[in-house]
Formats: C-alpha cells, sequence, structure tokens
C-alpha cells in the first residue's frame, strides 16, 4: 500500500432526521463482534467453496505496522466435505475493485477472538460516535469528505492503528481503516485508503465537509481513539 505513513490515504500531504439517522445506526450495533485474526495468509473466494471465484488475496499482516491481518467475521458455514468456513469483511478493494466487501475464506488456521468496539461515523451530522458493548459511549466532532471527495458510506473495520511523525500530515494517530475512496483510485503513493486521523499539519475547522474523503478529528479525540481501538473493530460509516 504505502512508501510511507505520509502517504496514508487522503492526507493532504499524505432536528429529527439526525436522531432517525442515529438510531438507525445504533440499531446495527451488536454488543460484541467476532473477529478472525490470521496466522497465515487466505484466499477469499465469492461463496463457502474450495471452487469459488477468487475474490481477494489476504495477507496475514498489514502493511503499514506488520500488525497481524484481523477481520470481522459476519457468517459461518460449513462446506459438503464438513470444512468449515467463515465469511468476512476484506480489507483494501476486492480484485474486481467492486463490491461486495466480503468474502469467504476456511476456518482452519484462524485464530478467533471478539471486540466490544464498534465505530460509527454519522457523514451529515459530521460526527463520530464510539460504542462499547453496545452502548454509547463517546461522541466526536468530525470532518468528512467534500462533496467532490466524500467518505464513501458502507461497513468497515480499522485495519492498523498508526503512530504518526509529529510532522505528518493528520498527526498524532491515524486509524487505517478499510475503506477505499470511490472516487480516488490512488492518493499521494497510496491506494485511496481512508483513515480517521487528527488535525495536525493539515487542519480545518470541525463539522465541515472539506477532506479528500478522510474523518479528521482532535487531537484529544484521536488520542482516545488510537489508545483503545484494534484492528478488527468494525465501522459503520452513514
Amino acid at each position: 500500500m504505502l512508501r510511507g505513513v505520509a502517504t496514508l490515504v487522503c492526507l493532504p500531504a499524505l432536528v429529527a432526521g439526525a436522531a432517525a439517522a442515529q438510531a438507525t445506526a445504533a440499531a446495527r450495533v451488536a454488543p460484541r463482534q467476532l473477529v478472525a485474526a490470521l496466522p497465515t495468509a487466505h484466499d477469499a473466494r465469492d461463496r463457502p467453496t474450495a471452487d469459488g471465484r477468487l475474490v481477494a488475496r489476504v495477507g496475514s499482516r498489514r502493511p503499514i505496522t506488520r500488525v497481524r491481518t484481523a477481520l470481522p467475521v459476519i457468517g459461518q458455514t460449513s462446506d459438503r466435505r464438513g470444512r468449515g468456513w467463515l465469511r468476512v469483511r476484506l480489507p483494501g478493494r476486492t480484485l474486481a475493485l467492486t463490491p461486495p466487501r466480503s468474502g469467504w475464506i476456511r476456518a482452519a488456521h484462524v485464530r478467533l477472538s471478539t471486540t466490544a468496539w464498534h465505530i460509527v461515523v454519522d457523514v451529515g451530522a459530521r460526527r463520530v460516535t464510539v460504542y462499547g458493548g453496545g452502548r454509547r459511549l463517546r461522541t466526536f466532532s468530525a470532518i468528512v469528505g467534500k462533496r467532490s471527495t466524500p467518505t464513501p458510506r458502507g461497513a468497515y473495520f480499522v485495519e492498523e492503528n498508526v503512530r504518526l511523525p509529529g510532522d505528518a500530515a493528520g498527526a498524532p494517530f491515524a486509524l487505517a481503516t478499510s475503506a477505499r475512496s470511490n472516487v480516488l483510485q490512488e492518493f499521494a503513493g497510496g491506494p485511496g485508503q481512508i483513515a480517521l486521523h487528527g488535525l495536525d499539519n493539515v487542519g480545518g475547522q470541525l463539522g465541515t465537509a472539506v477532506s479528500h474523503g478522510c474523518i479528521r478529528l482532535a487531537t484529544s479525540a484521536v488520542t482516545w481513539l488510537a489508545t483503545r481501538m484494534t484492528p478488527g473493530v468494525p465501522i459503520t460509516i452513514a
């Protein structure tokens, strides 16, 4: 993905309606999310069979921090031979560069755990809400994508938790997500990856829509997130 953290996506160098939207997002937040960590690389297929169409090859480690790849599990089944399969959300773009953003991997050679965290980004309200165990814990004002480079909506997850150098755009932290821009196939040497990151060296007024698609947060907010969020935490962008 990157040649360096400075190219982490869309970084420049690198009321009733709102209440209804929040209620809808909250309804999708489960108390816990099953997460599959990959000790080895896996092929993801479009159906739970060995002859299913290959939609992605998922490495065992993420490219920036080399942390273990962790994928939210959204389905489980067995094939005719009794082999277990997991439907997981996928990092990056699929081989076809189009949805769905999920695929089936073999359940063998994965390590399962759960997370109680869930991040919900309300693009219209320009707000990030953090849930723990299904309960709303924190709400932060945010900057979202401008009209020409909107923040993509959908179900995603945290790929990596990155501590950025003090002079990097978006410092001090970035949560690199599985979301990719629908407009920018490439940005500053990276793959158009969307992140939640700080305001350092990029600026902007919270509550506005001026970014290339990333979600910018105040230093206190992104630091709070970075000290708690791990790979595999689900993110809903609505």
